[in-house]
């Protein structure tokens, strides 16, 4: 059974930097594309970025240019490097291993870590 743990979050100024860490665990990250969503209150989880099973990165355009999604393969580990923070991008982050490349698709989802809680203060 794959098992997901997100680590990492925290409380950070605008204009700071959080770097969040994925860990996979039970299968290797090897076999999978990793995506990268978040959620408020109140709203649905969104699709911010994600990697493919062959290593291609994805952003969307609200993290494009500040966030920067790389793995580990020996360590069974993938990261998200968050730069230049604003206070709208506050939020429970997840990670989750999709079916298939198409990372923007959360019905792909089987496996979702707990979730880490990112607050950026103005």
């Amino acid at each position: 059974q794959l098992q997901l743990v997100e680590s990492g979050g925290g409380l950070v100024q605008a204009g700071g930097s959080l770097r969040l860490s994925c860990a996979y665990s039970g299968r290797p990250l090897k076999n999978y594309a990793t995506g990268w969503y978040r959620q408020v209150p109140g709203k649905e989880r969104e699709y911010i970025c994600g990697i493919t099973l062959m290593g291609l990165p994805m952003y969307e355009d609200s993290v494009k240019g500040r966030f920067t999604i790389s793995r580990d393969n020996a360590k069974n580990t993938v990261y998200l490097q968050m730069n230049s923070l604003r206070p709208e991008d506050t939020a429970v982050y997840y990670c989750g291993a999709p079916r298939s490349d198409r990372l923007w698709i959360s019905a792909e989802y089987d496996y979702w870590g707990q979730g880490t809680q990112v607050t950026v203060s103005s």
